[in-house]
């Protein structure tokens, strides 16, 4: 792989890894208000014993989940990246010894 094409790959490795920690940041943002969401509706659940609270409730679960599940994702979208670079950067560090 010629240096021109192993630095190619790094800018975009590197505009990759940014839209992604970008993304990281809006999940876990949304993953808070999910989690707040879930928790609320889980004791209007208990306290009110009703079978539209306990629906409610599990909804409101289910989408915090989602979302976990996607962070995870991300997450490791961002690690598999990252030693995609540190691949890259061993290649460069060849071709330029």
């Amino acid at each position: 792989m010629s240096r021109a094409t192993v630095e190619r790959r790094l800018v975009e490795i590197s505009s990759q890894m940014k839209a992604l920690r970008s993304e990281l940041a809006v999940v876990d943002e949304q993953m808070q208000q999910l989690s707040a969401e879930a928790d609320d509706a889980r004791l209007r659940s208990l306290v009110s014993e009703t079978p539209l609270a306990e629906r409610e409730h599990r909804e409101a679960a289910k989408h915090a989940d989602a979302m976990g599940r996607h962070r995870t994702e991300v997450i490791a979208d961002l690690q598999r990246l990252e030693m995609q670079q540190d691949d890259l950067l061993d290649r460069l560090n060849e071709v330029a010894g």
